[in-house]
């Protein structure tokens, strides 16, 4: 079972207006902020979450060798968060 998990999100945008997420901020339940460097950006497309619901651009990373997509949705941020 999963959640849409909002996160902070560091990006570059270039001249061009292509976003480039660099970074994910993930609050742990402590209110701590994790962050986690994205390793790669794979792909890049308008796509919808099976899992959780919601339409945006979906963003295909690397984060620590794993893959998992980042979404923005009407300018907010969110992954794909398995409960328990």
């Amino acid at each position: 079972m999963a959640e849409k998990a909002y996160v902070d999100v560091a990006l570059t945008v270039d001249r061009e207006g292509r976003v480039r997420p660099k970074k994910i901020g993930w609050h742990d339940p402590g209110g701590e902020i994790i962050t986690y460097s994205i390793d790669r950006l794979k792909h890049v497309c308008r796509a919808a979450s099976t899992r959780v619901g919601g339409c945006g651009i979906r963003y295909t990373v690397m984060i620590n060798g794993r893959e998992t997509y980042l979404f923005e949705e009407d300018g907010r941020w969110f992954v794909e968060a398995e409960t328990c």
